[in-house]
């Protein structure tokens, strides 16, 4: 028992919606394209879950936030996928691959082949057990990564209205889930072991603003510490929550988000590994030449950064699926993956957007008692990554490019004063190139030493046209 298809999808998250879009718009023929997802759902923005999923009033559902809402396309719904020849294949899981022999066994035993495989199989949330701890399975431990995490988590939220959470973990899934369950009328604390919240992103100075923010919604914080055991009641319920530190915290149910990892299991010793993934090419191809990977999955040349990174985020995911798609179809037409990492958050009435990477010097800007504040960061003389909360789409679309363009930065102190400013006077007109490093870069220099030279340079054109007027007049002369 078997099916074949030209080209097949493992895994049904917001990277295959996108990459199904892709083939569509590129003319693929009904009947060739087939996606195999554990989840009984047609794909979805996964990011819809830790943020309008949770409201307790007008939350979103699907059909909602199928994909591609979430970059303003077409919202792709069951039917869609029908009209278009595409074979959704839900509620399965893939037991093995043969990537030699172009083959996928699923758990009900079907052999489904191919020619073009795309890995799109995500990450899964990282569970207490894998440290040595256990009480995963009480029923008001909650996890979040798909829909059926978010519908018991929905339900756990709503037994415990007026109650107490503790949150274990101070990143992406902590942070949104701890708004959502303070918007849900939830007593919150936070614990993780790091020094401040988002500590693979932010600076102690951003951390310290949206601490003070949550603690202001009523949010507690326990750092420097981690989880050690759980008290549990005769039903198996967690009751309270032992830490490292000696706290003990009372609680009606626990949201766990101490990260992912990449779904690799399938190709392990079929496919070179990088960064926790799949590695790939600048056209997202493994070192298998009819197996791409893309999203969370793959680990792929950063150009912009000249190294191979692995990024968990949605917009990572959306493009390198469009991408891979491109260099299958078209792939004398398609150039290398040239990706600027991008991440945003929304929690409460606050948003912010990063592009770039969050090495080198650190250079905070705007008002931090305010509502629009951010910072750039500059290694090895040119900016590199760019923060912005509050900003409009303007600004964030300024902040973007000008980290793309990386100009050359030589004053801190006149880029602190300049802020925000500065991204939009870089995006707003092209630039001059400047050697650096042996590469030529965009070249607006940013330092003090600039304004002598600004001065001499008009002084030097101001004679000139004064010299030219004097030639231009002797020669009318002469006419």
């Amino acid at each position: 028992m078997g099916r074949a298809f030209v080209y097949v999808i493992v895994g049904g998250g917001v990277a295959a919606g996108y990459a199904a879009l892709e083939f569509t718009k590129r003319g693929v023929p009904p009947g060739e394209l087939c996606i195999i997802s554990e989840e009984p759902v047609a794909p979805y923005e996964r990011p819809a879950l830790s943020k309008g999923y949770l409201l307790p009033e007008a939350p979103a559902r699907l059909p909602s936030f199928h994909t591609c809402v979430g970059a303003n396309q077409e919202r792709l719904t069951p039917k869609w996928y029908n009209e278009h020849g595409i074979e959704l294949v839900l509620g399965t899981r893939v037991k093995s691959a043969d990537v030699r022999r172009k083959t996928l066994v699923t758990a009900t035993g079907e052999t489904i082949s191919y020619k073009i495989l795309i890995i799109a199989t995500g990450a899964r949330a990282l569970k207490l057990e894998e440290f040595g701890l256990s009480g995963s399975d009480a029923e008001n431990v909650c996890y979040l990564r798909d829909l059926a995490d978010a519908n018991r988590l929905v339900n756990v939220m709503k037994s415990c209205s007026g109650g107490n959470a503790v949150v274990i973990g101070g990143g992406y899934i902590g942070m949104e889930c701890a708004a959502s369950l303070v918007i849900n009328k939830i007593n919150v604390t936070m614990v993780f072991p790091e020094a401040h919240c988002m500590a693979r992103l932010f600076t102690p100075k951003i951390a310290s603003y949206y601490e003070e923010y949550y603690k202001s919604k009523g949010v507690k914080f326990v750092k420097g510490t981690v989880l050690l055991s759980f008290d549990m009641d005769s039903n198996g319920k967690v009751v309270a929550v032992n830490l490292r530190d000696g706290n003990r915290l009372p609680t009606d149910m626990v949201v766990v988000g101490i990260g992912i990892r990449p779904n690799t299991s399938l190709f392990e010793g079929q496919l070179t590994l990088e960064k926790g993934g799949i590695k790939v090419t600048g056209r997202l191809q493994s070192s298998n030449s009819s197996v791409y990977a893309v999203g969370d999955v793959a680990a792929f040349p950063l150009k912009l950064l000249g190294e191979t990174r692995r990024l968990e985020h949605v917009d990572s995911a959306r493009k390198s699926a469009k991408h891979a798609v491109a260099a299958i179809m078209e792939p004398d037409k398609t150039d290398e993956f040239d990706y600027l990492p991008f991440f945003y958050s929304r929690v409460f009435t606050l948003s912010w957007q990063f592009y770039g990477d969050n090495v080198g010097e650190v250079v905070h800007y705007g008002n931090f008692s305010g509502t629009t504040f951010g910072a750039y960061w500059v290694n090895k003389g040119r900016l590199v990554g760019s923060f912005l909360e509050g900003g409009t789409k303007e600004e964030y679309e300024a902040i973007a490019k000008a980290t793309r363009l990386q100009p050359v930065v030589e004053d801190l102190a006149e880029l602190e004063t300049q802020g925000l400013g500065f991204a939009l006077a870089v995006s707003q007109k092209p630039l001059p190139s400047t050697p650096v490093d042996g590469k030529t870069v965009p070249g607006l220099v940013l330092g003090k030493s600039l304004y002598p030279l600004h001065a001499t340079a008009g002084v030097i054109l101001a004679a000139s046209i004064a010299a030219f007027a004097y030639w231009y007049g002797r020669r009318r002369r002469r006419w």
